[in-house]
This record gives C-alpha cells, sequence and structure tokens, in this order.
C-alpha cells in the first residue's frame, strides 16, 4: 500500500479523527513508510514483553511500545527487530530507545525510536499490553490504525485506506 501522511492528513483530516503524532522520533529498519492496525505495550526498561508479544504471528500489525521514554537502555536491538520482521508485524513505534542500529537498518521493517543507546533491556518481566497509552500528543489505542513515512505519524481511528 503506498501512501504519504501528508496526502492522509490532506484527505481524512476534518472526515475522520486523525491524531498526529510530535515529530521526536528518529527513523530506524529497512522500510521507511509503513502502517498497520495497533497493539500497545507499556514496559519501562524491561523487554521480557516485548519478546513475548514479537514472538506472535501476525498480520497488518504495528507494535506501539511506551518505555516511558528512557534514555537508559535499548528495549529493542537486532534480535528482537529480527523476530518481529519473522512473524509479519510491520513496524514498531517506540518511546525509548533500540540498539544494533546498523543491523535493524538491513531488516524488512519500519522502526521509530528516540535515539541510539548501547545497553540492552532488563529482564524481569513486568509490563502492561493492550491499554491506552500516551505519548508524543498522541493516544495510542489496541485496535486503531497507524501510518508511518519519513514526513511523520499519524493515527486513526479506523483504517484510512
Amino acid at each position: 500500500m503506498r501512501f504519504t501522511t501528508p496526502a492522509l492528513c490532506d484527505e481524512f483530516a476534518g472526515k475522520q479523527h486523525l491524531q498526529i503524532a510530535e515529530p521526536t522520533f528518529h527513523a530506524f529498519g529497512g522500510v521507511k513508510s509503513f502502517s498497520g492496525r495497533i497493539t500497545t505495550v507499556k514496559v519501562f526498561e524491561d523487554s521480557v514483553l516485548l519478546r513475548s508479544v514479537l514472538q506472535e504471528k501476525v498480520d497488518d500489525r504495528v507494535l506501539v511500545v511506551d518505555g516511558g521514554g528512557s534514555h537508559r537502555c535499548a528495549l529493542v536491538g537486532g534480535e528482537l527487530a529480527r523476530l518481529a520482521c519473522d512473524n509479519g508485524w510491520r513496524g514498531m513505534i517506540i518511546y525509548g530507545c533500540i540498539r544494533d542500529s546498523l543491523e535493524i537498518a538491513q531488516l524488512p521493517i519500519g522502526i521509530r525510536a528516540l535515539h541510539t543507546h548501547p545497553l540492552n533491556a532488563h529482564v524481569r518481566g513486568g509490563g502492561d499490553r493492550d491499554q491506552l497509552i500516551t505519548f508524543a500528543g498522541v493516544n495510542f489505542r489496541s485496535g486503531h490504525y497507524l501510518y508511518a513515512d519519513e514526513d511523520g505519524i499519524v493515527v486513526a481511528d479506523d483504517r484510512l485506506l
């Protein structure tokens, strides 16, 4: 599916409830434009729940991760990004950091994150799934739709395309 977020805004603003994320994310991954139905996860410096969710086989899904904006470790590295690709995830929005950015750049997935950090996340097992999470001026809900490209991130209650 080809789209641009500016074209989506031009076509659907006023017709659909659109939310546009503040421009705080950097692009990682080999895919610059991606979209899909949202699954939400909230964790803090812990990757156990992320691994569990990314192990699920999915179609047309984007994982939105509220990592609390932490800059003290990376929530996703090359191994988890590969796992996401293998299981059909189209992309991830990470309110936190990633690592292995050169490896991730070669993978067929779109990832937006705050920054990179070399230290891996903890393995404790906390977190929540499929709850409303809010960051970058957007309320992300599981089941809503996300569209991301080089110009931004747009979230809609319903599928736009």
